[in-house]
């Protein structure tokens, strides 16, 4: 094992570590309950929403593409927006599983869900392989307790926990760069060739799963600049030989599980300088935040990843350099980087902060433990002086002292795991209850006739409304369904008549005006099935769209509202808590939240061909 080897000082500039306080045979029983208690968490609730896919990303990305594989018979995904990484997983995964490209087609047909669930389940397990590399990478770089409570802070914190039940490549792009991480640590403390080995492979993989995880070159740099900055001339040479094998292995790596971005260059090229337009943009989404990605950003580390470890690991960034400075420059850049990087772009989620997480949970266990440290050893003065005070001796015993660090530490560990466990059993309990879009589904199939036209707000996919045979009057589809992304309203409000554009998704809300409710009655379009996720964004921004607030006061006065389904403890009531973002509509961090989905709503309008 890694955390177990000493190296002794080298011209070459290697970093011994300190002695480990923790034994093995305390460690390792504390790793294998905190990863299964990690695996429990990513996979409570793993089945929410299905059969149905409603996260849109989801949806379009990834699984679709493994699966697109089979039907095109090639492996060339031509998509890079995103890299295909994790979707060569599924792939290949999917092939075993159902035994070739045959029995692909046939779940996707008959058990679509069965395709989703098995994707959510890989995620989680390589979100949790990704705790056990960085229990590893903390125990090379400090000691076992470092590198045990990083992989805790990680393995509750609510970011990855909730990402890992969703088929995205935000928690799977961890694994690959917590294992460059780990090669890291070893190049620092060893410069082995096997250490340069692993940090350029998983850096590579990383960069293929999930582009920005690529911010594990930084520290792979500060390492290898380290040694030669501190190693004398004759020892350059194999730190070349180093450099070189890990360029080789990154780059390996890269094309092993991305090889069309060679094969293909200028679709790749097209395509990755498309999605890098589209981050860097102003914003244009409705109802997003205004006041800058670095604020945002460093709220979401709050939530995202807990107070005390936030504030843990801007502790550690300051303090680190006292004590080994080369860990400092190995840990601090990559997150300042990418948070100057991230921070500039037009878009922001929380979900993107995924990769500086494992290096700001080995900063926050870094310093919480120097603090335990610290608190144990002021309090053992303090009893060994009140004990020779009052006995004559001088001190209470090893007994006596182990009490109190174990209490200290103990207390410490509690209160940095605590935000982040809360709300991750909080989310597997919220997920694991059935989605207010499945419960207006079930409400739908009861009450809205067979045929029947229907407007339904994009809240959810077209395949919600699909049924087999279908209605006569619209083949393939329970209910005859408006075209929601298209719009019909002048830049004045008014109708175009039969002048229609398409829109994107995040553009739907700038296409209502009031006069739609008339033209929905004159059309037969007499149930109106509207989501909070859509109307929270005129909510959060009503001077940019007045037209969109005028449509919704028109539908409540033209419309009987007659049925909802609210996601909120006490029903609509805990509405006005939860006011619309683009992570807590989404992810369901507050505890406001008793179940996943928006806030259903679905009106039977009056008038027209509606009738009264």
């Amino acid at each position: 094992m890694p955390t177990a080897e000493r190296s002794s000082p080298r011209a070459s500039g290697p970093l011994p570590r300190a002695p480990d306080r923790l034994p093995r045979a305390w460690a390792w029983p504390a790793l294998a309950l905190l990863l299964i208690a990690g695996l429990g968490l990513r996979l409570w609730g793993l089945r929410q929403g299905l059969p149905y896919v409603f996260n849109i990303d989801e949806a379009d990305h990834f699984v679709p593409h493994a699966v697109r594989m089979f039907e095109e018979g090639t492996l060339n995904p031509h998509y890079f927006a995103n890299p295909p990484g994790f979707t060569y997983l599924l792939h290949f995964a999917f092939a075993i599983w159902y035994g070739g490209p045959a029995g692909v087609r046939h779940a996707l047909v008959a058990h679509q869900a069965e395709l989703y669930t098995l994707a959510r389940v890989l995620a989680a397990a390589l979100g949790t392989l990704a705790l056990w590399l960085l229990y590893e990478t903390g125990a090379r770089l400090f000691n076992r307790g470092v590198g045990l409570l990083a992989a805790a802070i990680e393995a509750v914190a609510f970011l990855p926990v909730f990402y890992s039940h969703l088929a995205l490549n935000d928690v799977p792009a961890l694994a690959p760069l917590t294992l460059s991480l780990l090669g890291t640590a070893g190049v620092v403390r060893k410069g082995r060739r096997r250490d340069f080995l692993l940090a350029g492979i998983g850096l590579g993989l990383a960069c293929a799963t999930k582009y920005t995880a690529g911010i594990a070159i930084v520290p792979l740099a500060a390492a290898i600049a380290a040694r030669w900055l501190d190693g004398p001339t004759d020892a350059r040479r194999g730190l070349l030989a180093g450099v070189a094998l890990a360029l080789g292995a990154a780059l390996a790596g890269f094309l092993i599980a991305n090889p069309y971005a060679l094969i293909d260059y200028p679709s790749f090229h097209r395509e990755l300088a498309h999605q890098s337009t589209l981050s860097a943009e102003s914003q244009g989404k409705l109802g997003a935040p205004t006041h800058g990605g670095l604020v945002y950003y460093l709220w979401s580390l709050t939530w995202g990843l807990g107070w005390v470890p936030a504030i843990g690991a801007l502790a550690g960034a300051l303090t680190i350099w006292r004590s080994e400075q080369r860990l400092g420059w190995l840990l601090v850049p990559g997150p300042l980087l990418f948070l100057l990087f991230m921070g500039l772009q037009g878009r922001y989620f929380g979900r993107w902060l995924m990769p500086i997480l494992p290096l700001l949970c080995l900063l926050a266990a870094f310093f919480l433990l120097r603090v335990a440290g610290a608190g144990t050893e002021l309090l053992r003065r303090r009893v060994r002086a009140r004990a020779a005070a009052r006995a004559g001796s001088s001190g209470v015993g090893a007994q006596g002292e182990l009490t109190v660090s174990v209490a200290l530490t103990t207390m410490l560990v509690a209160a940095t795991l605590a935000q982040g466990l809360i709300y991750s059993v909080h989310a597997g309990r919220v997920l694991a209850r059935a989605d207010t879009r499945n419960l207006t589904r079930a409400w739908m199939l009861s009450h809205i006739p067979l045929g029947a036209a229907i407007v339904a707000e994009p809240v959810s996919p077209d395949q919600w409304a699909r049924a087999s045979p279908g209605a006569p009057r619209c083949p393939g589809y329970r209910w005859c369904k408006y075209s929601s992304l298209v719009s019909r309203i002048s830049k004045a409000g008014r109708l175009e008549g039969d002048s229609t554009h398409i829109v994107r998704i995040e553009n739907y809300v700038r296409t209502l005006a009031p006069v739609l409710v008339g033209y929905y009655t004159s059309h037969g379009y007499c149930w109106v099935i509207s989501g909070s996720t859509q109307s929270g964004r005129a909510d959060a921004d009503p001077a940019a769209v007045p037209d969109a607030i005028a449509y919704y006061r028109a539908l409540a006065r033209q419309g009987q509202v007659v049925y909802r389904a609210s996601p909120y403890r006490g029903g609509e009531a805990g509405r006005e808590s939860v006011p619309f973002g683009f992570d807590w509509s989404f992810d369901y961090y507050p505890l406001a939240y008793e179940r996943p989905g928006p806030l259903m709503t679905v009106y039977r309008l009056r008038g027209g061909r509606c009738g009264h």
